[in-house]
């Protein structure tokens, strides 16, 4: 089987990247020959005898927006030309002019501006109507590009009922959760030496992009303000162009609060803490949390990140409100307040995470292509061939 995949980045250390990758690596190992239409390639498929890499150059543009249009615009005009040397061509949201056979919904923007904690105006400035136009941009080109795919794959149930709200066919959405390697991220020796982080206390663990409000790490520091030491808290992300030391400053927090930038050894800092904070505003599917879990920690998340619905009941605390920071408090006092019933919830994330595998998830993609590939697109009708879904497998 000839397997496109499209996406901006393809490696072992990117969030959406890291699925490509092992989706990538099934592929291979399944015999097939895999095309790659990105920016930027893992070195190990770059020598790759069966990978070809065609690679769009990452633009200069000043913002994002435009950035996703130039890749778009390239790598639909070099797929219009090389359609026909592929069996299956996998794509992800709106990232190309081309038709695709799979898209997967990493992000749904339609979920996001709907979901009740959108926060952008046109009148809140030009960062804030910045992106507010970046959304409604996005809303209908995704729409287009779900849509027009044979088959969309959503990551967690909630993503489907937002593309269902987007006109997806029901018919047309297969749910596949995203993996998580269980090997990297496992429980094993605590090394807060090595990120100079403070022994003997109670330590939370915060990780995503801080430029953004939608991961919510303003409500997490206004919570810890209402914990006593000597809870503390790390944060992995790069502080550049990011409000929040100075937030941590603003509530007196600081000495609590240790920003680590960007952390390369995630699993190792994973077992160093106790627990996942991490109540985003918004996720099809935090890969985080479950990397947590596989690492042996508790997690509080909320109904509104995306893989809240992975987590136990007996591993965590999810809570209706993102933003309800007295609840979020409350849920970080009864964390920490029994070392021991955290360590009976990591245990039990790390059990639930144990069948959850990348290779599992590798092979639910490849179970669809196969079924895809053997029944060619009908002309003139996309997004129709998920009726596939009830041949056997």
């Amino acid at each position: 089987m000839r397997v496109a995949i499209v996406t901006y980045v393809i490696d072992h250390n990117d969030g959406q990247g890291r699925v490509n990758h092992e989706i990538v690596a099934a592929a291979l190992a399944a015999g097939c020959e895999v095309t790659l239409v990105a920016n930027r390639v893992a070195e190990v498929w770059r020598n790759h005898p069966r990978v070809h890499w065609q690679r769009v150059p990452e633009g200069r543009l000043p913002a994002a927006l435009l950035r996703d249009q130039v890749f778009a615009i390239a790598s639909g005009w070099w797929l219009a030309r090389n359609r026909h040397r592929f069996d299956i061509v996998h794509v992800n949201g709106f990232i190309t002019w081309a038709r695709a056979d799979v898209n997967t919904a990493h992000f749904v923007h339609h979920g996001w501006l709907h979901s009740g904690y959108y926060p952008y105006r046109l009148r809140d400035g030009w960062r804030a109507a910045y992106q507010w136009l970046y959304t409604h941009v996005n809303v209908p080109l995704e729409r287009r590009a779900f849509r027009q795919a044979r088959a969309v794959v959503a990551l967690t149930p909630r993503i489907a009922a937002e593309l269902r709200a987007t006109g997806v066919p029901a018919a047309g959405i297969e749910v596949i959760p995203n993996g998580v390697d269980t090997s990297e991220f496992t429980p094993g020796k605590v090394c807060r030496a090595r990120f100079r982080l403070p022994a003997g206390v109670p330590l939370l663990l915060f990780a995503g992009d801080l430029r953004t409000s939608r991961k919510n790490l303003g409500t997490v520091l206004t919570a810890l303000a209402d914990v006593p030491e000597p809870v503390a808290l790390a944060v992995a992300g790069t502080t550049e162009r990011s409000p929040y030391p100075q937030l941590a400053r603003d509530l007196g927090v600081a000495e609590r609060v240790h920003f680590l930038g960007h952390v390369a050894d995630m699993p190792a800092l994973m077992r160093s803490c106790d627990a996942l904070v991490f109540p985003s505003r918004y996720e099809a599917m935090s890969l985080v949390v479950l990397e947590a879990m596989a690492s042996g920690m508790a997690v509080l998340a909320a109904r509104s990140t995306g893989a809240a619905g992975f987590v136990p009941p007996d591993a965590g605390v999810v809570l209706d409100d993102p933003n309800d920071a007295p609840a979020l408090a409350a849920a970080i006092r009864q964390l920490t307040a029994d070392p021991d019933a955290l360590r009976r919830m990591g245990q039990a994330g790390r059990a639930a995470m144990l069948s959850q595998g990348w290779g599992a998830m590798g092979e639910r993609y490849l179970q669809l292509y196969r079924r895809l590939a053997r029944r060619p697109a009908a002309a003139g009708v996309p997004g129709t061939d998920m009726a596939l879904k009830g041949e056997s497998r």
